[in-house]
């Protein structure tokens, strides 16, 4: 069983920052691809960004390269998202997400592929 908890969330004024960070219990995290979604009210659960297990591969939501920052650090456990110029609309609630992954350098968008979910930190930016 792996457990995710994010941390980090807030709030931040429209084109501030944001990091946001999981800490993952299990001790292999490098045997997991991970990645973040965000939920914002009323609305589908959607990809943001995606890290592969070596983190040699990143992919990112369109709209999202330039501004977020998808980074992994499998010796402290950990997965990062840096999000910069932060617009109002992007409120939601960010999800950190694992699957174990047997390729090294690939990266998953899809809800249904991750296995482990965390419960969420929820992100609020001002206009």
């Amino acid at each position: 069983q792996v457990q995710l908890v994010e941390s980090g969330g807030g709030l931040a004024q429209a084109g501030g920052s944001l990091g946001l960070s999981c800490a993952v219990s299990r001790r292999t995290l490098s045997s997991y691809a991970m990645g973040w979604f965000r939920q914002a009210p009323g609305k589908e659960r959607e990809f943001v960004a995606a890290i592969s297990r070596s983190g040699g591969s990143l992919y990112y939501a369109d709209g999202l390269k330039g501004r977020f920052i998808i980074s992994r650090d499998n010796a402290k456990n950990t997965v990062s998202l840096q999000m910069n110029s932060l617009k109002p609309e992007e409120t939601a609630v960010y999800y950190c997400a694992a699957k174990q992954s047997s390729n090294p350098n690939y990266v998953y968008t899809a809800i249904r592929e991750y296995e482990y979910w965390g419960q969420g930190t929820q992100v609020t930016v001002s206009s």
